[in-house]
């Protein structure tokens, strides 16, 4: 019988560039398309942070000296790039009865088989970096178990801002409170041009802010809108200068735990059209044929198991997901 994982179109090359077409099944975030894809040759992503001054000049008589200008400072910061492996196994048993001395046809047989894998396995990649895309945009990175990877707030030195809606109070001014997040970004922005500023949100307070006595006559005319338009109501309600959607992305961990991207009663504002803000590095994998190469967004290898008895297929991403200025995320709360 052939060995037909051995073949050229099962090496990690081809492997590679099959599991990089296949679908990509992103959720919001990656649908939005506000990380900008950086691929790198390191395992290490290095920032260097500019703080420039603007200052008054004072007029002096002619003649005179000018003033001295004054540069900024410049910090540099380094992250490590987190290394997500995940690995699968296909057993003869799961190619039994296609394989035929000669066929034509063995190799695409089998190909679908492993592609079918390759994509199951792609999935759960695309999940974590959905997960990871939220946690920058919440400014706190975990990890599938819940642990810290970078806390943006404390890795940039500054103070998270948290704007209290407190949408259990009727005569609370929603408005002001939009508005209160919308100058925060738009101050902390520092130089950096932006369109819009969106706000995913819990289901609890979407509900909460659409239903509030000073909203919800705003919201009836939008939904009548949207209605005739045939529209989900839930995608994008404009109100004092923010784009509220509800975002109810979920997944569970390794040990069957669910993790809500949004805590409930939460939301995070964050600003779109930036040329800067956000960047999603990709380094290369721990291969001896991938050092010093530019990263890609996955990877994808095999070999055969002892005795020949089915063949490992192993996967691995290596994403950074960052905010380059945290300053510029809000979270909102309900309460």
């Amino acid at each position: 019988m052939q060995d037909v994982f051995n073949d050229p179109a099962f090496n990690m090359a081809n492997l590679t560039a099959s599991i990089n077409v296949l679908p990509n099944l992103y959720g919001r975030v990656g649908d939005m398309g506000l990380f900008a894809s950086k691929p790198i040759t390191t395992r290490t992503v290095i920032i260097e942070e500019k703080h420039g001054k603007l200052n008054l000049l004072q007029s002096k008589p002619l003649g005179s000296p000018g003033t001295v200008d004054e540069h900024g400072t410049r910090t540099v910061r380094s992250f490590v790039v987190p290394h997500i492996p995940h690995d699968d196994i296909v057993l003869p048993g799961d190619v039994a009865g296609i394989r035929a001395f000669g066929s034509d046809t063995e190799l695409e047989t089998v190909a679908s088989i492993v592609n079918d894998r390759l994509q199951s396995m792609k999935n759960k990649h695309d999940i974590t970096h959905e997960w990871h895309r939220m946690g920058a945009l919440k400014g706190l990175i975990l990890d599938a178990d819940g642990s810290t990877i970078y806390n943006l707030y404390t890795e940039f030195g500054i103070t998270k801002k948290t704007v209290s809606f407190a949408l259990g109070t009727a005569t609370t001014d929603v408005k002001a409170k939009c508005l209160m997040v919308k100058r925060h970004i738009q101050k902390n922005l520092m130089g950096e041009l932006m369109k819009s500023v969106r706000v995913l949100v819990s289901e609890e307070f979407f509900d909460a802010l659409t239903s509030h006595a000073n909203v919800e006559k705003a919201f009836a005319n939008w939904q009548e809108a949207q209605n005739r338009l045939g529209g989900d109501m839930r995608t994008g309600f404009d109100f004092g200068g923010l784009t509220f959607e509800e975002y109810a992305g979920e997944a569970t961990d390794s040990a069957g735990t669910l993790r809500r991207f949004i805590a409930a009663g939460s939301g995070h504002a964050f600003p779109e059209g930036t040329g800067a803000t956000f960047h999603q590095y990709a380094a290369p994998a721990d291969f001896n044929e991938t050092v010093n190469t530019l990263g890609q967004v996955y990877y994808a290898k095999q070999e055969p198991r002892d005795m020949g008895r089915g063949t490992n297929i192993h996967t691995q991403s290596n994403p950074l997901a960052l905010c380059l200025r945290p300053g510029v995320l809000v979270e909102c709360t309900v309460a």
